[in-house]
């Protein structure tokens, strides 16, 4: 298969600022927010399981990282996930088309109010700040998702993952895979300050909203 070469797309923010913005910002709103996590993560373990959840996402450069969330699946998730799947084919096919269920019996009451309002992302702010990801960037992806960006791929692999990005505050579940893959792409070539401010303060409409996931 012949490699495919992207442009060469410079500029001082995309080489330099974007990573300096991520530090600063992630910092002080990790410190901001420091209270509210500490409160989460003990109503989380309320139900005996570990208040943060880390799974294996694919970054930049295919670096493999731990994305981090609050907890929102009960303990017996992946049993539960497979009873369901199994005993409703509509899911199923949901399940294989999107990635994702619009009625998820692995979720907890605590979990889905995390997941409207979006607060189960905000241990990611680590992950901002260790260089994993940035604040607004494509969405995290697991390697078996990989083969579904086709051309695209470069483009993906050439950013850091974003805790938001115009998947996010577009749609989200309603969008199919292709569209989202598209988004991402349109990112990776309109990628600025100000664009990414106005994806961070639609995200902030988002939250205020309650229209999460």
């Amino acid at each position: 298969m012949e490699a495919i070469v992207l442009p060469e797309l410079t500029g001082f923010y995309r080489s330099f600022g974007k990573r300096s913005f991520d530090v600063a910002l992630g910092v002080l709103v990790l410190v901001a927010s420091l209270p509210i996590m500490l409160v989460l993560m003990v109503i989380t373990m309320l139900d005996g399981g570990p208040p943060v959840f880390a799974h294996e996402r694919v970054g930049k450069g295919h670096q493999r990282f731990k994305c981090l969330k609050f907890r929102t699946m009960r303990v017996d998730a992946d049993a539960a996930l497979k009873e369901h799947l199994t005993s409703n084919p509509s899911a199923r096919k949901e399940w294989e088309e999107h990635h994702k269920l619009s009625k998820d019996p692995r979720i907890t009451p605590i979990g889905r109010f995390l997941r409207r309002t979006s607060l189960d992302e905000l241990p990611q702010l680590l992950n901002v700040i260790r260089g994993d990801m940035s604040f607004v960037g494509p969405r995290p992806v697991t390697d078996e998702e990989l083969v579904r960006y086709g051309s695209h791929l470069p483009k993906y692999l050439a950013l850091r993952p974003g805790v938001t990005g115009l998947w996010q505050v577009n749609g989200r579940g309603r969008v199919s895979y292709e569209e989202r893959v598209m988004m991402d792409a349109t990112y990776f070539y309109k990628l600025s300050l100000l664009g990414d401010l106005g994806l961070m303060l639609k995200t902030g409409l988002v939250i205020f909203q309650c229209r999460g996931r």
